[in-house]
């Protein structure tokens, strides 16, 4: 099991950027994915996660309206795409499965990827 993020970047306030989050060794269809971000001297933060099977979509507060993933099972890839960018959204941000066969949420996460930065300012 593999996953890997991409996509992170150094972009100005009200921004976009895509990240990616490839996985490889099991069927993305059957687990839930999710993005978490850290920032420093913070906790680590559930971003959004979508469910196994339906895609089910769930955001925090913080990004809804802003942020939207999506799942390509046939690429084995999750998106974070991330519009409307602001200087609180600087974080390193990971992405990581819930290994249990038709997970539903972003609960209790089993494996995780290397992060990918974002850096928002002006």
């Amino acid at each position: 099991v593999q996953l890997q993020a991409s996509g992170g970047g150094s972009v100005q306030p009200g921004g976009s950027l895509r990240l990616s989050c490839a996985a490889s060794g099991f069927n993305l269809a059957y687990f839930a994915i999710g993005w978490f971000r850290q920032a420093p001297g913070k906790e680590r933060e559930g971003v959004s996660c979508i469910s196994a099977g339906t895609g089910s979509t769930y955001y925090s507060d913080s990004v809804k309206g802003r942020f939207t993933i999506s799942r390509d099972n046939e690429k084995r890839t999750v998106y974070l795409q991330m519009s409307n960018l602001k200087p609180e959204d600087t974080a390193t941000y990971y992405c990581a499965r819930n290994a249990k066969m038709g997970s539903q949420f972003c609960d209790d996460m089993d494996d995780w990827g290397k992060g990918t930065q974002v850096t928002v300012s002006s």
